[in-house]
């Protein structure tokens, strides 16, 4: 009798658990359907669609690298500085060997930047935001130093072969990110180094009284975000083909739209795990982007408004609590 009580409880809360996601879902292409038909057919069309998802691919590995980062309770403001100089390696070494040379520019210098920050974060007392910000400006001075050297200048101003661009188009685009999901996913959820860093984020002097080494695992953070930001130099460079030179803390910009999918996808992360939201809240994210571009809305402050609506509207439904949902 007790066996048979628990069951159907347990039934009970996956049933519930999928209420959300599933109404979530009605709901966004209810309204894509809705803008669709008010934009007189322009936002649902093949060309359109195509745009929108390979625009929100490279942007969800930069999220995902946010999932770890402020999981283990740090904050990383030079990942914009470490994209530009990663897309210049891409760029640089892809125009010279190929494919290949965009995988290794932008992996190689994504993740030693990356893991070379984290070293810094471990073994000093200088607070992440603080030293994070430094290490912006510092990238940032480099990247500007390759634009106007003699022997650099004509490297990183060129823009990466059109033949060598093929990772950021679709179908290869979503078997990259399909495979970074699945990874990604695991990664997180299903590891020992996931639910340490999580421990850490929850409390330091906790998961030290755990047993659980803070500084191998901060290490740890450094090598998964590596991977990914340096997985994103590669996508954003095979998209974009060519990236600017930021200075003046201006490369923060470039992971304000990914920070804001991951602002997202955690507000959405008591229905629906932040690892699969994040990809979610990217096509969501940059749907709404198109819709205004659509809509004759300027770019910039004011596309930023209305993100900024949009957020708030998303956290409402987020905090709605629903009984028996599982986190």
């Amino acid at each position: 009798m007790q066996t048979d009580l628990t069951k159907n409880v347990s039934m009970d809360e996956n049933r519930r658990a999928w209420v959300f996601p599933l109404v979530f879902i009605i709901v966004i292409v209810a309204a894509f359907v809705i803008f669709n038909a008010v934009a007189g057919g322009k936002f649902l069309t093949l060309l359109n669609i195509k745009n929108i998802i390979s625009h929100a691919v490279y942007p969800i590995f930069i999220a995902w690298g946010f999932c770890f980062l402020f999981a283990c309770g740090y904050t990383d403001m030079s990942i914009g500085g470490v994209i530009v100089l990663g897309s210049f390696a891409a760029c640089a070494l892809g125009n010279q060997i190929g494919v290949g040379g965009v995988v290794i520019g932008g992996m190689l210098v994504g993740f030693v930047l990356m893991f070379v920050n984290f070293l810094i974060f471990t073994y000093t007392k200088i607070p992440s935001w603080i030293a994070g910000i430094s290490l912006a400006l510092i990238y940032e001075a480099i990247a500007f130093a390759l634009k106007t050297g003699k022997n650099t200048s004509s490297v990183v101003t060129s823009a990466l072969n059109s033949d060598y661009r093929i990772l950021g188009q679709l179908p290869w685009s979503l078997v990259i990110l399909a495979v970074g999901l699945v990874l990604v996913y695991l990664l997180y959820n299903r590891t020992n180094i996931g639910y340490n860093i999580r421990s850490i984020g929850g409390n330091k002097k906790v998961s030290q009284a755990m047993g659980i080494d803070v500084n191998k695992t901060l290490l740890a953070v450094g090598v998964i975000c590596g991977l990914l930001i340096g997985l994103a130099c590669v996508m954003q460079e095979s998209y974009a083909g060519q990236t600017s030179v930021k200075t003046g803390l201006t490369s923060i910009n470039m992971i304000f739209q990914p920070l804001a999918i991951y602002l997202l996808a955690e507000i959405l992360q008591k229905h629906i795990n932040i690892i699969i939201g994040v990809p979610i809240c990217s096509v969501i994210l940059y749907s709404v982007f198109n819709m205004l571009t659509i809509m004759k809305v300027p770019s910039g402050t004011l596309q930023e408004a209305f993100l900024g609506a949009f957020i708030i509207i998303f956290a409402l439904i987020g905090q709605h609590s629903v009984k028996g949902v599982v986190k």
